[in-house]
């Protein structure tokens, strides 16, 4: 909760927090645009943001001489948590190098947002993991933030509000070729702690604070949840120069078994087959075409060419027998995979702030307060903070102001007060 003694700019957060819940809730229940044409490629920004060429996908040579995290190609955008709402803010588009979830080199699209505040000494950076917003390109953070359609964007301004960098990434798949990697955590986690990276090393964003000195947070909430909890996880061994001083994650799917379990002939059960999808993408080797039906078949196209608002209300109640001649999550292959995306099994190396709503009602509660007791169990620092009543969407509203408060102090150097005990 926040203290009683919130300050005037927490409380005018915490409305724009509300101002927020109704654009999360429009977003379940209102059309999505379908898929348009991949926009075209970022030109650079500057010579000097580009490792090995401006080109947007680089030949593997190319690619294996680079560092994750490079800038490839950076343009200038725009950033509207609302159609046509000004913010004092500038922004670039980026595409950055990253890594798979097998390892190999990759290229992944998002986006820097910098206050526009004057301010040049090294500031607080987020790298800030969106929740599901769907398969086609068209779907992605980095469209939507011109436009000002891009849901989270009014969770987002929170934290420009508080004059922190805000680094959005796109995700494997999503404004970059390829289908979007959905659900696969360490290529999610991989793909955020990128991000951070290659914020700082856009000159643009460079020149207005955002450095190597700059301290860094990691944010996310639902697939965020899943994306920012495997940053956190992955932070010591992939990217442990940067200097991470907490995360805040909540609705964590951190057991996507017991997920599709929970769902299944359920709200979300939409999210299972766009989770199949994701997982096919990653590992083609699942063939996930083999286990559907030509209803099945249908739902996968149909899923790859909408976003989350209207995939989810197409699928929903729908059993996994509906759409398959056999249930793929049945099989050893299926489930080895799936397993390498569970969470818990890594001691996060910075302090963490988890968040659940009680009555969520596509992530389990349990599974989330297993998430907890897993890295408690493994001596890390959590401070876990449920949220009495909240389903999914009240989890996201209600959990963002406190979330913020808390990286705020991670930022400023206090005492995180884990609660493990």
């Amino acid at each position: 909760m926040v203290h009683p003694r919130a300050t005037r700019s927490t409380r005018a957060l915490r409305g724009t927090a509300l101002t927020a819940a109704t654009a999360l809730a429009l977003s379940l229940g209102l059309p999505s645009a379908t898929a348009t044409a991949r926009p075209a490629p970022s030109t650079p920004e500057a010579p000097a943001a580009l490792s090995a060429t401006s080109a947007p996908h680089a030949s593997s040579a190319q690619a294996d001489s680079a560092r994750p995290g490079d800038i490839v190609a950076s343009s200038p955008t725009s950033f509207h948590p609302l159609p046509g709402q000004p913010t004092r803010t500038r922004a670039w588009h980026m595409e950055y190098r990253s890594t798979t979830a097998k390892g190999t080199p990759n290229v992944v699209s998002g986006t820097v947002i910098v206050p526009d505040d004057g301010r040049t000494g090294p500031r607080p950076l987020v790298t800030y993991a969106v929740g599901t917003v769907g398969l086609a390109d068209s779907c992605a953070p980095s469209a939507g933030f011109p436009k000002g359609t891009t849901v989270e964007a009014n969770l987002i301004q929170q934290l420009t509000a508080r004059g922190w960098a805000v680094a959005v990434t796109d995700y494997e798949g999503l404004g970059t070729p390829g289908d979007h990697t959905y659900t696969v955590g360490r290529a999610e986690g991989q793909a955020v702690l990128d991000a951070a990276r290659a914020a700082q090393r856009l000159p643009g964003a460079v020149r207005a604070g955002v450095t190597e000195d700059s301290p860094v947070g990691i944010m996310g909430y639902s697939q965020g949840g899943q994306a920012s909890s495997w940053a956190a996880e992955l932070h010591s061994t992939y990217a442990p120069e940067l200097k991470v001083k907490g995360t805040a994650t909540g609705g964590v799917p951190a057991d996507l078994l017991k997920v599709a379990d929970f769902n299944n002939g359920n709200v979300g059960a939409g999210l299972i087959l766009m989770a199949a999808v994701g997982q096919d993408a990653a590992f083609p080797e699942l063939d996930l075409a083999k286990y559907l039906n030509d209803k099945g078949r249908h739902y996968v196209d149909f899923m790859k060419k909408n976003c989350v608002a209207i995939d989810a209300i197409a699928g929903a109640f729908k059993k996994i027998s509906d759409v398959t001649v056999k249930n793929p999550l049945y099989e050893a292959d299926w489930q080895q995979r799936l397993r390498e995306s569970d969470l818990g099994a890594r001691k996060p190396d910075a302090p963490v702030f988890l968040y659940h709503g009680t009555l969520d009602e596509l992530i389990p509660y349990g599974v989330g307060k297993q998430l907890r007791a897993d890295w408690c169990a493994k001596g890390a620092e959590v401070r876990w903070a449920p949220i009495p009543l909240g389903e999914h969407v009240v989890g996201a509203v209600a959990g963002a102001v406190p979330a913020a408060d808390w990286l705020a102090g991670r930022f400023a150097g206090k005492p995180a007060h884990g609660n493990c005990g």
